[in-house]
């Protein structure tokens, strides 16, 4: 029998928690040539998420989980759980049910047919302010323009890995962990679904605007250099514009024998340049910062507990 792990990382997700269980029980009920392991990844939750989990792996041994020591982030307790799934595929989606397991039937459909990556791509992205969704297009519009590979846009972590895809995103043990990138990154054979997502079924969006636009920062530096060429670039049409302006002033005072003032010109065009230079200055200390954290090669997260099954049973008992 083929295995299937369904990847779960939870941040205080305990009001999700038995729904999704139900729902997932349900799915797993209409697929009983597969064998199945529910793997939920605690990211440091502060509410009763772990003893939510504990108390359902009692309940089914098909449940198992994995305690992180403090809150890594979702990238790494995905790699955590990347680590530890012992299934020929792996299925991740988020706690929330904004994404629907009935979906996984098709994954596993195309799975079947051969396909290595088998993505959902959203149709409508939910409850989401016009402006959140205008800044998500254009960021990933932003990150397709400046990568050498296509960056899938409405996709998010919803998606089925065949184990080598799984293998080999383990083989990526970078800090900065920008997934939807890697996903895109280690190519193979991938296919889309095209789906409406919900809205949260029960607690709120732990994204703010603010960590959003650390991840879209985190996204853009790390699958692309395209910021410091973008410093570059700016840096020599600002010189070839003082150049030309320079010698306009110059034979304009030879010729016409003007004295050159403009003191406000000069104020702007200091605190323009002075304002160019501290954004790169600003760019060059974004990867800077990165190549320091990397040369200290931590690890990427700490496991303070674990029930994970040798073999699992395959009626969950």
């Amino acid at each position: 029998m083929k295995r299937v792990t369904i990847l779960v990382p939870c941040y205080n997700e305990e009001g999700s928690l038995p729904e999704l269980y139900a729902e997932l029980c349900k799915l797993i009920g209409q697929h009983p040539a597969y064998e199945w392991e529910m793997l939920f990844v605690n990211d440091g939750s502060v509410d009763g998420t772990l003893e939510k989990i504990r108390q359902l792996r009692e309940e089914d041994h098909r449940v198992c989980y994995i305690d992180l020591s403090r809150n890594f982030g979702k990238e790494n307790a995905m790699l955590a759980g990347f680590d530890h799934a012992r299934g020929d595929c792996v299925v991740i989606m988020d706690a929330d049910l904004q994404d629907p397991p009935s979906l996984i039937s098709d994954m596993l459909k195309a799975w079947e047919d051969g396909y290595d990556d088998v993505y959902a791509q959203r149709r409508d992205r939910g409850k989401e302010s016009w402006l959140r969704k205008q800044m998500s297009l254009f960021y990933y519009w932003l990150l397709d323009k400046s990568s050498r590979y296509e960056i899938l846009r409405n996709v998010g972590d919803f998606r089925l890995l065949d184990r080598k895809c799984v293998e080999a995103i383990k083989r990526l043990r970078e800090t900065h962990r920008y997934t939807k990138g890697m996903f895109s990154w280690i190519g193979y054979k991938k296919k889309e679904l095209v789906f409406d997502r919900g809205d949260r079924t029960k607690g709120k969006s732990h994204y703010s605007f603010f960590k959003l636009i650390a991840l879209a920062m985190e996204g853009i530096t790390s699958f692309t250099i395209a910021p410091l060429r973008f410093a570059t670039i700016l840096g020599l049409i600002i010189s070839l514009f003082a150049f030309v302006y320079m010698c306009y002033f110059l034979v304009k005072t030879l010729v016409v024998g003007d004295v050159v003032q403009g003191f406000p010109t000069l104020i702007i065009v200091v605190l323009f340049l002075g304002g160019v230079q501290l954004l790169s200055i600003g760019i060059i200390g974004e990867y800077i910062g990165r190549i320091f954290i990397e040369t200290k090669k931590r690890p990427i997260y700490l496991v303070n507990e674990c029930g994970l099954n040798e073999e699992t049973p395959a009626d969950g008992h």
